[in-house]
């Protein structure tokens, strides 16, 4: 995938309020410790993660779509009436119809001429998003859109604190561990072909992407509904850390050469990364086998733990904020979601 006019003009986000460390969570299982001599402090020692935030109870996920998409149209002063797709992309969504995007545009004040669809692809969904909208633009079907995102972990979290207590064994504590590394938050990606008159002088130029898959591995790492009994499902989520980072690191690896080849780099051209965000195994795991020297990619897992579709795009606007992300660096976004997925992109900051 080659583009040449689609630029990325804001990258706006909201972080979720409430600070929830990783010892509380511990303190949580505090059982389950004693029970296989588990020493507290483990869960961060493992991830690297020591806190994440969460939203408040009954937390409504297209509010946080929206207070990040108005954030976006209020820094760049795009009309909202030249959007002509709003994309919403997370892993969980207000209900399963209509599109959560459907509220996020009719709060907006959207046009009718404009595309209102949810597209779902695990924690690659932000990613998705922006080659759809770009894909529209590049083809001059429309000349803006906004890709949003919201995700929320304190559900999930609470019910697999639950599980873990409830069924003691070393392999539902490893199927679990994953989960615990949850954070919330949400995004808003501008994106336009360049031609819009705007209130800012951010501009990267998106260059290209690359895609592979592997879904023979679709049941390494699963988030859905599982029979509890009579008329009765409850909510699950199980992870083959593993060897989800083994097969993960694997497509990676090829993935990352097509992409270069289809750029015509060198890794020594890429000055800066932006990966999704995991925890420390992965991102050593993942930057040594390609090649990438830690001090070119942003991390932000520490203090924000994975929140899913929305991990990448906020470090990248974290990135920028700090000055890690400088204009003109040629940036690489670097992500891999189960199913398995990778995406990664190429872009001119």
């Amino acid at each position: 995938m080659k583009y040449s006019r689609v630029f990325i003009n804001s990258l706006a986000y909201e972080l979720a309020p409430e600070v929830v460390t990783t010892s509380e969570l511990e303190s949580r299982l505090a059982p389950l410790y004693k029970k296989f001599r588990i020493p507290m402090g483990q869960l961060a020692a493992l991830t690297g993660i020591t806190e994440r935030r969460w939203w408040p109870k009954g937390h409504r996920l297209s509010d946080g779509a929206l207070a990040a998409a108005h954030k976006a149209i209020d820094e760049t002063g795009v009309k909202v009436s030249d959007l002509g797709a709003v994309v919403y992309t997370g892993v969980c969504r207000d209900q399963h119809e209509p599109a959560t995007a459907c509220r996020i545009a009719a709060e907006l004040g959207v046009s009718k001429n404009t595309a209102i669809y949810d597209i779902s692809n695990a924690c690659l969904g932000v990613l998705s998003g922006i080659l759809d909208i770009a894909n529209r633009i590049e083809l001059g079907q429309i000349k803006a859109g906004l890709v949003v995102s919201c995700e929320s972990a304190r559900h999930i979290v609470d019910i697999t604190i639950d599980n873990m207590l409830a069924d003691q064994t070393m392999q539902n504590y490893a199927q679990s561990l994953a989960t615990l590394t949850g954070g919330s938050g949400a995004v808003a990606v501008l994106l336009t072909d360049g031609s819009l008159p705007l209130n800012t002088d951010r501009q990267h130029q998106l260059l290209g992407a690359s895609h592979l898959s592997a879904p023979e591995h679709h049941n390494l790492c699963q988030w859905g509904l599982q029979e509890a009994g009579l008329q009765l499902y409850r909510e699950f989520m199980r992870t083959d850390g593993v060897t989800l980072l083994k097969e993960g690191v694997e497509l990676a690896r090829h993935t990352w050469s097509h992409f270069l080849e289809q750029r015509d780099w060198v890794v020594e051209q890429v000055d800066k990364v932006i990966c999704h965000q995991v925890g420390s195994a992965n991102r050593l795991k993942v930057l040594n086998a390609l090649d990438i020297p830690p001090e070119k990619e942003f991390p932000t897992y520490q203090l924000l733990g994975n929140m899913g579709t929305v991990s990448l795009p906020v470090t990248a606007a974290i990135a920028h904020d700090q000055g890690f992300l400088q204009k003109g660096d040629q940036v690489s976004f670097l992500g891999i979601g189960s199913g398995l997925n990778c995406m990664m992109l190429g872009i001119k900051w």
